[in-house]
């Protein structure tokens, strides 16, 4: 019986599977920014640097979790290691499992850096993180990258009552860098039995400093900016900018249509939640990004023109709320935040996630943006904060704390 020598191997292997330069991946990753890139090298070679938009996955969990990055067997991949020898193995083995389209770069990448390409020499994270986040850092949806895209970012939370609560602690808790808390309020009894940031211990103090204390105890990673102050047309530019995204926790129509606007003229998305009683709602607004090629939905004006007269919508504190109802609605406010922060997952643009505790069920209703809207209409007539308490009829309340319903969107089609 004959064998085949390593050589040989290698020359029926290169017979099958195609190879690219690192110049001509180069411009097929300029062509198609879309294509799956794959660095099969160890962790520690990852992290001396890696080409820009790669995705690592070690030769030795390839198989197992090729499906996880790129399930369309006709999708082209590029394969690269360090060489180009390893990766010509891996495609083949890619081959095997039906793969069809699977390249292998030449030289690797050594060929790469050779060539005088750009490359990335990626953030690590540190030994005690990489222990607080060993769950997330075992989905491949997310793993260390998206894990560093978290630790990156900047949240604003509205509000740190029923629904900022939650999604602030599960933000903090998921390591998002830096948490910015919105509030005016003192921590009061009644708040307990839902708002799960504080505590008898903070009975009486503000609750953006009970909200630092807590978030600090969860996760020294995370800076947590407080503003005690009300948030209105004078100052919303100067605390929304610079934040990635923004959830709003309110529970007052000047300041919701006051978020909504500011987002929408800085270009932030806007994670957007109310409860009432025994029932609650989720969606989340994204502004256009011609630039990153981000259509953009609905915003709040596109389902809500018009706010109620005054008086018409009764309040948590008139009406009352499930205790637990917050925590469900602020935590699905936290996911989508995770979602646009990382870019896994579909957001709910232009989807209205209704949730009924009583009868446990959950509907999604599909809104569309209104061309006629005022503000990101064809023809828009808003471009500056107005004054909320005149157009809403409406004092503003000093404080957002739990969110209120709004009635059944106009903008809705099931």
């Amino acid at each position: 019986m004959s064998y085949l020598t390593r050589d040989q191997l290698l020359a029926r292997i290169r017979a099958e599977v195609p190879e690219l330069s690192p110049r001509e991946v180069h411009e097929r990753m300029k062509q198609d920014p879309s294509l799956t890139v794959i660095d099969i090298r160890e962790r520690e070679e990852w992290l001396e640097g890696h080409l820009p938009g790669a995705r690592h996955i070690s030769r030795s969990f390839l198989e197992l979790q090729i499906e996880l990055v790129q399930p369309d067997r006709k999708a082209p991949i590029v394969l690269y290691c360090a060489g180009g020898t390893r990766s010509l193995l891996a495609a083949h083995n890619l081959r095997e499992l039906g793969y069809e389209n699977v390249i292998s770069m030449r030289g690797g990448f050594s060929g790469w850096v050779n060539a005088d390409l750009p490359f990335k020499v990626p953030r690590f994270l540190r030994d005690d993180q990489r222990e607080r986040y060993a769950r997330h850092l075992i989905l491949p949806e997310l793993g260390e990258d998206g894990q560093i895209r978290l630790l990156d970012a900047r949240v604003l939370i509205v509000g740190a009552g029923g629904l900022g609560s939650p999604a602030a602690l599960y933000l903090a808790a998921a390591g998002v860098g830096t948490l910015g808390i919105v509030d005016y309020d003192n921590v009061d009894r009644t708040n307990l039995q839902r708002q799960i940031l504080h505590g008898e211990s903070t009975v009486g103090v503000p609750k953006v400093e009970s909200a630092i204390q807590r978030l600090k105890d969860l996760n020294p990673d995370v800076e947590v900016i407080g503003y005690r102050q009300p948030l209105t047309s004078a100052n919303a530019f100067d605390i929304l900018r610079g934040y990635d995204v923004v959830l709003n926790g309110s529970d007052n129509f000047p300041t919701r249509y006051l978020v909504n606007d500011a987002c929408h003229l800085l270009g932030i998305p806007l994670v957007d939640a109310s409860i009432f009683m025994f029932e609650g709602q989720v969606t989340v607004y994204q502004p256009a990004d011609p630039a990153r090629a981000i259509e953009g939905g609905p915003c709040y004006r596109c389902l809500y023109p018009d706010p109620p007269p005054p008086g018409e919508v009764p309040s948590c504190a008139e009406a009352g709320v499930l205790g637990v109802l917050p925590g469900i609605i602020g935590s699905i406010q936290a996911v989508e935040a995770i979602k646009l922060i990382t870019g896994i997952g579909r957001p709910l643009v232009g989807r209205l996630l209704m949730y009924d505790a009583l009868d446990q069920s959950f509907r999604t209703l599909n809104v569309r943006r209104d061309p006629a809207c005022p503000l990101c209409g064809e023809h828009p007539t808003i471009t500056e904060l107005i004054d909320y308490e005149q157009f809403c009829g409406v004092a503003t309340l000093p404080t957002p704390t739990a969110a209120i319903r709004m009635p059944l969107p106009v903008a809705a089609a099931r």
